[in-house]
C-alpha cells in the first residue's frame, strides 16, 4: 500500500477521509491493511503458494528461523525461482524478516497477526454453521484481552438475525423440506450457541465496557433463546404435517417420499417425466406473493359477517387546570438569607457545611451564581448579592469534622464593590 492515498475521487466535495467515521479506523491500520492486501493480491494460484510458504515458515515455533537452505530444503516442492519470488515478495510487504547479518528469515509481528488469524479461520471453515463458533471464539477473545467491541458483538447478533428469520421462514412456509433443513442447521449451530451463552454469561458477570455491548449481549442472549425454542417448533409443525400426509397407493406411499424421489432426480429425468404434460406452466409473475396474500386477507376480512369493529369511548370532560408554582428548595434560600446579613468576609465552611453531604455539595455549587446575570428567576436574589468567592492558595485542606464532611479546599466569601 502506498504511503499517500488519494481517495478523493471516491469521496464527495469537500469531504475528508480521516473525517469519516468508517474510514478513519481503516486508515490507522493501513500497515496491517497492506499486509493482506499483498497476501491476497494476483491469482489463485499465486495467493495460494503465498499462504502455504507463510503458513510452513510460522509453523516451527521451537526455531522461528529459517535459512534460505533450510526453506529450499523444506519447499522444495515448489519451483526454486517461484519460491524467490515469493519470499522476495513477502519480505517487501512487512510480512516476512530478513536479518541480513545473519542471513535468517523469520516472520513479522504483522506476519505472525495474519498468520494466526487465518488459522482460526480456517478452523472455523469446515462444518456447518461453524461461522457461530468463530464469531463466538472471537467476542470470547475480545473479553480475554479487555478488547471487546461492541462492533464484535454486532457480527454475532447480526448472524443470529439471519438464522432466525431463516428459521420463522421455513415455519411460515409450511414446507416439510425447508422444516427439516432449518430443523437439521439447528442441530448444526446448537452447540456453538450453548458455548455463545456460556461466554456472553462470563462476559456479564465482568461488566461490559459500555451501554451498546450491554444491549448487544442482552440482544444477543434473547435471540439465542428463541433459536433453541424453535426445536419444538419445528417438531410440532413436522408433526402436524405428518397428519395430513396423503397416502398416494395401498402400500404406505406418500406424497412426501414422491415429492422427495422428485428432488432427488435431474432435469433430463424430470422433464421426460412431465413430456406428456403441457408445455407451459402460466405463473402470475407480474404479482408478489406477499402482495397477494395481503390483498387475499383484505378481501376476507371484508366480506366475513361476523368480524367485530373496535369503537374508541367518546372522550371525558376534564377541567382545566393552572399551573402549580414550583417552590424553590429549602437550601437556597436558607442560603441566601445568609449570605444577605454577611458584611464582612465569611469563611466557606460556614456558609457551606450544614446538614449532611448533599446539602454542603447542593449549597457549594449554589455560590457558582454569585454575580451571574441571567439565571433563573428563583436563582436572582442570590446572584444578585455583592458578594464573591476567594479561594485560597494551596493544596491544604481546612478540616471540618461535622455535617458529613470531613475536610474541605480553604476560601471565604467577600463583599464586593459593584460600579454603577
Amino acid at each position: 500500500m502506498e504511503d499517500k492515498l488519494d481517495l478523493s475521487a471516491f469521496l464527495a466535495p469537500g469531504v475528508e477521509a480521516g473525517d469519516v467515521p468508517s474510514l478513519f479506523p481503516l486508515l490507522a491500520g493501513r500497515r496491517l491493511i497492506g499486509a493482506l492486501v499483498a497476501l491476497f493480491r494476483g491469482g489463485d494460484e499465486e495467493v495460494l503458494v503465498r499462504l502455504a510458504v507463510l503458513r510452513e515458515i510460522g509453523a516451527r515455533a521451537e526455531a522461528p528461523e529459517w535459512s534460505p537452505r533450510e526453506l529450499e530444503t523444506h519447499l522444495a516442492f515448489i519451483d526454486p525461482i517461484k519460491l524467490d519470488t515469493v519470499l522476495k515478495r513477502l519480505r517487501e510487504h512487512d510480512l516476512l524478516v530478513w536479518d541480513g547479518e545473519r542471513r535468517l528469515y523469520q516472520l513479522s509481528p504483522v506476519g505472525r497477526m495474519v498468520l494466526s488469524a487465518l488459522s482460526t479461520l480456517l478452523a472455523f471453515a469446515t462444518d456447518e454453521g461453524s461461522e457461530l463458533g468463530f464469531l463466538a471464539s472471537q467476542v470470547a477473545a475480545g473479553g480475554a484481552t479487555g478488547r471487546l467491541l461492541s462492533e464484535t458483538l454486532a457480527h454475532l447478533a447480526a448472524r443470529l438475525a439471519e438464522l432466525e428469520e431463516e428459521f420463522t421462514q421455513a415455519v411460515a412456509s409450511g414446507s416439510e423440506f425447508r422444516l427439516r433443513a432449518a430443523q437439521n442447521k439447528l442441530a448444526s449451530v446448537w452447540r456453538w450457541m450453548e458455548k455463545g451463552n456460556e461466554i456472553i454469561a462470563a462476559l456479564s458477570e465482568d461488566g461490559f465496557s459500555d451501554d451498546a455491548s450491554w444491549r448487544m449481549a442482552q440482544d444477543i442472549g434473547s435471540r439465542q433463546s428463541r433459536m433453541m425454542r424453535m426445536a419444538s417448533v419445528f417438531q410440532r409443525e413436522l408433526a402436524a404435517i405428518a397428519r395430513q400426509r396423503v397416502h398416494l397407493s395401498e402400500g404406505g406411499l406418500t406424497s412426501s417420499e414422491l415429492a422427495g424421489w422428485l428432488r432427488g432426480l435431474d432435469v433430463d429425468r424430470l422433464a421426460a417425466l412431465a413430456s406428456p404434460g403441457p408445455a407451459i406452466v402460466p405463473e402470475p409473475i407480474f404479482v408478489l406473493p406477499d402482495v397477494m396474500l395481503d390483498n387475499t386477507e383484505e378481501f376476507l376480512d371484508r366480506t366475513r359477517q361476523t368480524r367485530r369493529v373496535s369503537v374508541l369511548p367518546p372522550p371525558t370532560e376534564v377541567r382545566q387546570t393552572t399551573e402549580v408554582p414550583r417552590e424553590p428548595p429549602p437550601h437556597l434560600a436558607a442560603l441566601t438569607r445568609l449570605l444577605a446579613q454577611t458584611e464582612h468576609a465569611l469563611p466557606l465552611t460556614d456558609a457551606v457545611v450544614g446538614e449532611d453531604f448533599s446539602a454542603a455539595s447542593y449549597r457549594l455549587s449554589l455560590l457558582s451564581f454569585l454575580g451571574e446575570q441571567n439565571v433563573d428567576p428563583e436563582l436572582a436574589p442570590l446572584a444578585s448579592l455583592p458578594l464573591a468567592v476567594v479561594w485560597e492558595e494551596g493544596d491544604a485542606l481546612v478540616p471540618v469534622q461535622r455535617g458529613e464532611v470531613a475536610a474541605m479546599t480553604p476560601g471565604r466569601i467577600e463583599p464586593t464593590k459593584r460600579t454603577s
